[in-house]
């Protein structure tokens, strides 16, 4: 059973559909419900508000969660109640995600690397933290969730920093976090029975435009992954292992993220997630040849034994984004979406619907996502475009450079 919408809901749905499993959706929000639709029975919260006794009834393998929204809903002490096998960590594991200052503090505790960051419980504090130390700051959330105040701003000088803070709803307070540059790269990994698996290196671009110019997008516009159970590029090694201790202590399972950037030759920890990811997880995925085998595992804290497709190394995702994105107070009709021929690789629907004459529309702003996999980069980026390509919507968009910055991990 999958959680969530779009296109990571459909990807995984019809990745696992195809492993041999038997699949169902809890669709988690109002929106993103075309695709996830195309590939198996699914619930929407609005018609089933609390979904705890339709998922006893079910009795899933593993439930595989989009986002930690799972934990903030009026459900969530029964459904913990339940024992029912979740693909993420809870209770002081979920904290890594959840708290952006826990993570800083387990930093500490571990030797890792980590911005320097401070909490700031109003506007004016944080005012005045920026003027006494003349640095710029990434703005977030101090606690991270889908509803947030914040939504992630990158500020590059000081200037610009001092100029946002005023414009921040604090009502949570606001996490300021040193800003390091742009050479930012992350590994996806498994923890189960007291074991790190390294699976994917990954990068996102998360500009919204060429050159990775434009303001950070509200998710990805696109990303790749290189399959890397070595650890080819260290993150693992220095941002991850360290913590194998704390693993233990909590009981920690699930998927584990770590976002990181390089700065002064060593890997700085900018955020820790503890879910598969929107852009990244449908890839991984298909790099397995025993998916549901692994997650199922996962989600019982149990050993793994994933096996890797020979044919495939990298992936890459890009999104066509609609009318006005990423300045989702611009609002457009709605317009068809055309696809020109059969795809040759992965396409999941987000914001999109079936049009009353026929064919497909667009609802909202981030219209689908094209996941192509190959066995190098040049194959999978040149797959992917050839697909988006195919793609026409009035207004859209999608960024034409992936793979021709940020890569290989750690560069500018």
């Amino acid at each position: 059973m999958v959680l969530g919408i779009g296109a990571f809901t459909q990807g995984c749905l019809r990745i696992l559909r195809e492993d041999g499993a038997a699949v169902q959706g809890y669709l988690t929000r109002d929106y993103g419900h075309y695709g996830p639709r195309l590939e198996a029975d699914c619930r929407s919260a609005a018609d089933l508000p609390d979904p705890v006794g339709w998922m006893c009834e079910q009795r899933p393998d593993v439930i595989v969660p989009m986002s930690i929204e799972w934990a903030l809903r009026p459900w969530t002490k029964s459904f913990l109640a339940s024992g029912l096998p979740l693909l993420c960590p809870t209770g002081e594991g979920l904290r890594l995600e959840r708290e952006r200052d826990f993570a800083r503090v387990l930093c500490g505790r571990f030797g890792i690397p980590f911005p320097g960051s401070r909490f700031a419980q109003s506007r004016e504090e944080a005012i005045r933290w920026v003027r006494s130390t003349n640095r710029p700051f990434v703005l977030k959330n101090p606690l991270c969730s889908p509803t947030s105040p914040i939504h992630t701003v990158v500020c590059e000088t000081p200037e610009d920093t001092l100029s946002w803070i005023p414009r921040l709803d604090d009502s949570e307070g606001i996490f300021l976090q040193e800003y390091l540059g742009r050479r930012e790269a992350g590994h996806i990994a498994l923890v189960s029975a007291g074991q790190i698996h390294p699976l994917v290196t990954n990068q996102e671009y998360k500009r919204a435009f060429d050159g990775n110019l434009g303001v950070v997008a509200g998710a990805p516009l696109g990303g790749l992954v290189e399959r890397d159970p070595d650890d080819r590029y260290g993150l693992v090694r220095e941002l991850l292992e360290p913590l194998r201790p704390w693993f233990r202590e909590v009981g920690f399972h699930g998927p584990v993220q770590v976002t990181a950037m390089r700065h002064q030759d060593r890997w700085h920890v900018l955020e820790y997630n503890v879910r598969l990811g929107v852009t990244s997880g449908p890839m991984i995925l298909r790099l397995l040849e025993n998916p549901t085998e692994v997650l199922r595992a996962c989600a019982r804290n149990e050993p793994l034994r994933p096996r890797w497709r020979d044919s495939l190394r990298f992936g890459c995702c890009l999104t066509l984004a609609g009318y006005g994105y990423p300045f989702t107070q611009l609002v457009g009709p709605r317009v068809p979406v055309t696809v020109e021929g059969t795809p040759t690789c992965d396409l999941w629907w987000n914001e999109v619907a079936s049009a009353p004459e026929g064919g497909i529309e667009t609802t909202g702003h981030r219209l689908c996502d094209v996941s192509a996999l190959a066995s190098t980069l040049e194959g999978a980026i040149g797959l992917a475009y050839d697909n988006i390509r195919r793609l026409r919507s009035l207004g859209s968009y999608h960024r034409t450079d992936v793979g021709r910055s940020l890569w290989p991990p750690g560069e500018a």
